[in-house]
């Protein structure tokens, strides 16, 4: 017995050394990813794409896409879907192009904006094709369940071509704008309205004199107060202007260190002062001039909007039509939402926790899986 308790002493004092002399594993980080799944299974429509997310005043999550046949077709509409007790309910279609006495044109677009005061706005465009279309807005003062009847912006007016207005501290909006025009050129601007809507102005184009074909603008916010646009390019590269007078006037177009493939962007100022873009961080095709595959589909953040890095890759599977089109919000309750399209079959949303976002390059960053 008094061998047998020696022994026990023994391997107690022992155990501390034993422990301190094990090799340790590095702790994992968190992933970022909360939840990740598909707003919706089945549809009675062959393709969808170009989704827009909004948090409402009431905190409900609502998501928008167009959605028919194919792109183009005059059967696409818009449909708007509502996030309700973790689960995406079905889709319901809010907007088409059915013209009086005329033939029915496609709709594009959406894009969903809850202003401080006001109701929900829902932007969206019609028309044969970007060249030719133009702006439209319905409103829904019941959280989303009803819209008003449809709206023509002004001529001259396009409203928020594929991302959302933002709202500045005196109330106005600014509508992130751009035009496909004749001759394939493509350009930026903005549109304000410091009347809630009722009325807007347009700024020039940006200038580029680098010859940077630019489009589909998002707005930041800079921790000096200048604002910042980002846009996808034809150029491989995202593309940035800035305004020192709240969006009246803006920089020409430069360059800024993320690859863009020609396809849509979409970016949002954290609570934290940091910047969020979701993109596609891959080139041109060698095989497609002006062109790049849409995968993977990845972030980055900036503490400044100069320089970026690479945090996350959301999916990286090749896939046919790719990963395309994200639109990003943070939610009041911090956590940031993102939707894209996928293959354009599907509509993607994935929830990120920002916090838990590297500070620095994540070179072995999860990716999302699952349904």
């Amino acid at each position: 017995m008094a061998q047998a308790f020696r022994a026990a002493c023994a391997l107690a004092l022992a155990a501390p050394l034993l422990a301190a002399a094990a090799p340790r594993q590095a702790a994992q980080p968190a992933s970022p990813v909360l939840s990740a799944g598909f707003t919706f299974e089945t549809a009675p429509y062959p393709q969808v794409h170009a989704s827009t997310i909004v948090e409402t005043r009431a905190g409900t999550i609502l998501t928008a896409w167009f959605g028919g046949t194919r792109e183009r077709n005059p059967d696409v509409e818009i449909y708007v879907a509502r996030y309700q007790d973790g689960a995406w309910q079905p889709a319901v279609s809010v907007a088409n192009g059915i013209q009086p006495g005329r033939p029915r044109l496609p709709t594009w677009n959406p894009v969903l904006f809850q202003p401080r005061n006001g109701p929900l706005t829902l932007f969206y465009k019609v028309g044969p094709s970007p060249r030719e279309w133009w702006g439209m807005v319905i409103t829904s003062t019941d959280d989303g369940r009803t819209w008003s009847k449809p709206q023509r912006l002004p001529d001259g007016i396009l409203g928020p071509i594929k991302n959302k207005p933002v709202e500045l501290a005196d109330g106005s909006w600014l509508s992130p704008s751009s035009t496909e025009q004749e001759g394939d050129r493509w350009s930026l601007h903005f549109e304000r309205s410091s009347d809630g809507g009722k009325s807007w102005q347009a700024t020039p184009p940006v200038a580029s004199p680098e010859g940077i074909d630019a489009i589909q603008p998002s707005i930041l916010f800079n921790k000096d107060g200048q604002l910042q646009a980002v846009a996808r390019t034809r150029e491989g590269v995202v593309a940035a202007s800035w305004s020192k007078d709240q969006g009246k006037s803006w920089s020409p177009l430069s360059a800024i260190d993320l690859p863009n493939p020609n396809s849509g962007t979409d970016a949002v100022t954290l609570a934290d002062g940091r910047q969020l873009i979701v993109y596609n961080h891959t080139a041109h095709s060698h095989a497609r001039a002006g062109k790049g595959l849409r995968y993977p589909i990845n972030v980055a953040i900036s503490d400044d909007g100069v320089a970026w890095r690479k945090v996350l890759t959301l999916e990286s599977a090749p896939l046919g039509a790719g990963y395309a089109y994200p639109a990003v919000i943070q939610a009041r309750d911090g956590r940031v939402h993102i939707t894209y399209t996928w293959d354009r079959k599907r509509i993607r949303h994935v929830v990120l926790d920002p916090a838990r976002l590297p500070r620095g390059d994540w070179a072995d960053a999860p990716t999302v899986t699952g349904p």
